[in-house]
């Protein structure tokens, strides 16, 4: 078997984690933008008194992230410094500390969602990078070898009789 015959896997193998790696890439930066347009329709702004970003609109995971916590602090003020689960049933918080819940929730779950997007874009550069290492290893290294390869495909085949 000629050596450029045992590289083909490799410089295959090599393409298609490159393919991969490039999908990967795009779709993480796609998600990320994707979320943050979705995020930023929702015509959210950060509170006044939000550890950060002030006034600012939510279209980003560090507004989210400010922003869901200037709402844990409101429902921790309104209700006397107690959790959902703490309050009574019949407690005239209970209702806007949920709501505080559900909106904290959805918020850290776009948080979430561009940690998973920007995890995708790192995972598509890593396979970019192995996939062009397999295809610089499998590639003819000189001249001899492309030679070696053209004299073993030249050199006749004698079968015993």
């Amino acid at each position: 078997m000629s050596a450029r015959a045992r590289r083909r896997p490799a410089r295959l193998l090599g393409t298609l984690v490159l393919a991969l790696g490039a999908l990967l890439a795009v779709a993480g930066v796609a998600t990320w933008f994707g979320v943050g347009a979705s995020l930023g329709q929702e015509e959210i702004h950060v509170s006044d008194d939000a550890p950060a970003f002030a006034g600012q609109l939510v279209d980003t995971p560090w507004e989210a992230w400010s922003q869901a916590e200037a709402i844990r602090g409101h429902a921790m003020a309104e209700s006397d410094g107690r959790t959902y689960a703490e309050l009574d049933q019949d407690d005239a918080a209970r209702p806007m500390v949920q709501t505080a819940s559900f909106l904290r929730a959805s918020l850290m779950t776009s948080v979430i969602a561009f940690g998973v997007s920007l995890l995708v874009v790192g995972v598509g550069v890593g396979f970019l990078l192995a996939g062009g290492a397999l295809r610089s290893l499998a590639a003819p290294s000189t001249d001899t070898d492309a030679r070696r390869d053209a004299s073993d495909e030249a050199r006749p085949v004698v079968v015993p009789a």
